[in-house]
């Protein structure tokens, strides 16, 4: 029988670590890891351990178990994503050791552990439950969600595909980062298997085949198999699940390692062996370790820093004498540390600081044994400084002491270890060029050394010459120290950057410093405010940027272009956006100073002029406008004195307001109130007052104003619906419109062709009056496309009917609903916008 227990599984940082299996004396042998959507195989050749993350429902495969009558064994780990209650459909052939298949968890970035074991060559498998519901969710920020059509990438998926479930948006998406490193004014990381990097690529440092410099992460190629990877001075190694090695970036001294001279822009295999288990580049240079324990260096040989007793650079692996005892290696500025399965520790290299902890400062051109002790865990090689932690939990540097980088309470050089304070709870270090960053056993994150561009996260630019806590979580997982940048891994497998951004280097669209941490990815929460429209979206963050996705045939995604996009753009640099709202071809937004700005076509920006703008212009120069809904070619607003204002194409029918049918081409005020609340623009229009009054307009050719008139009479001026003050939301869509009292009922009236009015009734009859859709009171808000319906509850559930061809309702389905049917099982929905597609905030 298989055994596991958690001394054999390390959850932490949203995969398997590499480590020694002292609980069964074995190790976690290869093994596969990635987000899967659809039919996936667990490829046993490929080692003991596999790790999912489950994008989607899925079937699984078992192929190439070992031969019949040779016992065979693999762990096999499914975490949910952020969506979370996906399922998987298991090979026919298993034999539950409960009697009974078990049901995987439901809660997102949960994870279900199991072991698998056959001896008559996979024709059948013992299947044994090993833990359950393990791995919380720490996600604090919020996540914006799209499901439906999304033709011109209008869901921000990076695609056109449509989807009939939530699903996030954004590059971070399920935040399964893993290998990360900062090497110099870049960043290279893996997520789900795919390989990214951003920062500087003047010489195809990034290895995407360009030599454009990123400030956002950009994937290295489309393959899915890469397991760990090291970013140097100017180059790049990676090594892929297969346990083939791979580097890219310029190549003058052979970092590389591709027997040449001749830079890189993509990932070169470097040889052709599958034996590699560990790499790490340095400024010039690069080491790696095989699984047969060698040792291999390559690159710039100065100082002697390649280990093989001589100083000729080489560009190609040599291996540094004969042993097979290595167990891990990092390669620094002009020096080299490795670490052997005795848990000896042995430098090389530049010894001018004593970073070599030999207790000289002589250069040593062969590995020189740092003392006699066999206690050494994990050791990293800076510019001019070495730090490693023992097994003990202790923490020790040594090197140049410049800036207080050895965190000794100092500037002291030092050239043999001396322990960092008396605690004993440390379990990873990095050192980078001027600073340190570590992480202790209670999950937080400690900085010290040169504060300069920020890159302490200390939320200033002051130097610490001993370990300063950033911030108070306690969730952080792995930091890699750079040059002027820090990068960092929380357990919920999400990126932290911080430090100097002049390259772009720390992925978050922007070249300004950051002086504490902030998640990479364009989902980056939390967000503000939604809209979507037929074709295009928009969202604002808390932190003032504007984003936007989709078409953008009349300029309405603001770039200052045409081009379509399929993931979330920002707009601009600016930080001063407060609220978006999007039409058919055009948006319109309010900034934090009250003015109002619109892009797209013509005829529905306010700019009193028909020309299509595709990036934002202000309208008019007031700084009193405060909320603000685009239509399908026409415009709502209200302004901080509560006066209503409208602009815009007006079809015929009046949503204008202004009591006639005519186009206006610059904002006009309806009426002289005061009193106005809330708008909501669609194929026709509605408003509520403060005195909770509830106002419609326009078009009425199915009912949609509300008036309960015989005649489907249109309104070219707000007219009341009914008596009632006790209306508190409202929402127009293209031919119905929905509302919610104070009370929290909520009624619904117009076209009701696809069951948008939510009624449950055998035919599909207008209403040309509010009629409540069932008899609950706990519903909140609500939200209209042109023919389907969404509300969100007082208990954060989020609700939809009507038409879902597209699958816009998220349930799955493509069957169009008459009545209310829950969208997941989550309880944190915040926001709601539908277009074509759907929007979904979670808190």
């Amino acid at each position: 029988m298989v055994k596991i227990s958690s001394a054999r599984i390390d959850m932490e940082g949203a995969r398997v670590d590499r480590v020694v299996l002292k609980d069964y004396g074995e190790k976690v042998v290869g093994g596969q890891y990635g987000v899967v959507t659809s039919s996936f195989d667990v490829d046993c050749s490929q080692g003991n351990t596999f790790h999912y993350v489950l994008g989607d429902n899925c079937s699984i495969t078992f192929s190439n178990p070992p031969a019949s009558g040779v016992n065979g064994s693999f762990t096999l780990i499914l975490q949910q994503d952020l969506s979370g209650s996906r399922t998987v459909t298991w090979p026919s052939g298993i034999f539950w050791s409960q009697q009974t298949e078990p049901t995987l968890t439901t809660a997102p970035r949960y994870a279900d552990i199991f072991t698998f074991t056959t001896n008559n060559g996979g024709s059948s498998w013992f299947g044994f439950v090993a833990m359950q519901n393990v791995y919380a969710d720490s996600v604090q920020d919020t996540h914006l969600f799209s499901w439906g059509a999304n033709t011109n990438g209008i869901l921000g998926l990076n695609d056109t595909a449509t989807r009939t479930r939530p699903t996030i948006v954004g590059v971070d998406g399920v935040a399964d980062w893993s290998s990360i490193s900062a090497g110099g004014d870049r960043t290279m990381a893996i997520r789900g298997g795919t390989l990214w990097g951003w920062g500087t690529n003047g010489a195809g440092n990034l290895g995407d085949g360009t030599e454009v410099g990123r400030s956002s992460p950009v994937q290295v190629g489309s393959l899915a198999t890469w397991s760990q990877v090291s970013s140097g001075g100017g180059h790049g190694s990676a090594i892929k699940t297969d346990g083939t090695l791979w580097a890219w970036g310029p190549n003058t001294t052979g970092p590389v390692g591709d027997g040449t001279a001749v830079a890189r822009s993509s990932p070169v295999q470097i040889g052709t062996l599958t034996t590699w288990s560990q790499v790490s580049a340095g400024l010039l240079h690069t080491a790696a370790v095989k699984t047969d324990g060698t040792l291999w260096a390559w690159g710039t040989a100065t100082s002697g820093r390649l280990g093989d007793n001589n100083a000729t650079n080489r560009s190609s692996p040599v291996q540094v004498g004969t042993l097979t005892d290595w167990e891990s290696v990092s390669a620094g500025g002009y020096h080299t540390v490795a670490v052997k399965t005795d848990g000896t520790l042995w430098t090389w290299g530049e010894n001018s600081n004593g970073q070599l902890g030999d207790i000289s400062i002589v250069d040593s051109s062969s590995p020189v044994q740092v003392g006699t002790l066999t206690t050494w865990s994990q050791v990293s090689a800076g510019h001019a400084h070495t730090a490693a932690v023992k097994t003990d939990g202790t923490l020790w540097t040594w090197g140049s002491g410049g800036f207080g980088r050895l965190g000794h309470n100092d500037t002291t050089t030092r050239s043999s270890p001396v322990q960092v304070g008396t605690l004993t709870t440390w379990s990873r270090v990095s050192a980078g060029s001027t600073h340190t960053a570590a992480v202790k056993t209670d999950g937080t994150l400690w900085t010290w050394g040169y504060g300069t561009s920020g890159r302490l996260g200390h939320n200033n630019a002051t130097s610490r010459s001993s370990p300063v806590q950033v911030g108070t979580l306690t969730d952080w997982a792995h930091v890699s120290a750079g040059d002027l940048h820090t990068t960092a891994v929380k357990t919920d497998s999400a990126v932290w950057v911080w430090g100097e951004a002049g390259s772009g280097q720390l992925g978050n669209n922007s070249t300004a410093d950051l002086s504490s941490p902030v998640m990479v990815g364009a989902n980056i929460g939390p967000w503000n405010t939604l809209g979507i429209g037929a074709l295009s979206a928009g969202a604002t963050k808390t932190n003032g940027s504007l984003w936007t996705w989709g078409d953008s045939v009349s300029g309405q995604l603001g770039h200052n272009s045409t081009t379509d996009l399929s993931v979330p753009t920002q707009v601009g640099a600016l930080s001063d956006w407060s609220k978006v709202s999007v039409g058919t071809k055009h948006m319109a937004a309010i900034k934090t100073n009250g003015t109002l700005w619109t892009w797209g076509v013509g005829s529905s920006l306010g700019q009193n002029a028909n020309i299509d703008r595709s990036s934002p212009v202000q309208v008019g120069t007031l700084t009193t406008w405060s909320i603000i809904s685009a239509g399908g070619y026409h415009n709502l607003a209200i302004r901080t004195n509560g006066t209503l204002w409208a602009w815009g194409s007006d079809k015929g029918t009046g949503e204008i307001g202004d009591n006639n049918t005519i186009t206006r081409s610059s904002p006009v005020q309806i009426g002289t109130l005061t009193t106005w609340s809330k708008v909501s623009a669609g194929g026709h229009s509605t408003a509520i007052k403060t005195d909770g009054t509830l106002w419609a307009w326009g078009d009425n050719g199915a009912g949609q104003l509300g008036h309960n008139t015989a005649t489907t009479l249109d309104r070219s001026s707000p007219v009341q619906v009914g008596s009632l003050t006790t209306w508190s939301q409202v929402s127009a869509g293209g031919s119905h419109t929905l509302a919610v009292k104070t009370d929290g009922t909520l009624w619904a009236w117009g076209d009701n062709a696809f069951g948008q009015l939510g009624h449950n009734t055998a035919t599909t009859l207008d209403r040309s009056s509010p009629v409540q859709v069932g008899t609950l009171t706990t519903w909140s808000d609500v939200f209209t496309g042109s023919a389907s319906s969404a509300a969100i509850k007082t208990d954060g559930t989020l609700w939809a009917w009507g038409l879902n061809t597209s699958g816009q309702l998220g349930d799955e389905t493509t069957t169009n609903r008459s009545s209310p049917v829950q969208v997941g099982t989550r309880t944190d929905w915040s926001q709601a916008a539908m277009g074509a597609g759907v929007l979904g905030l979670t808190e």
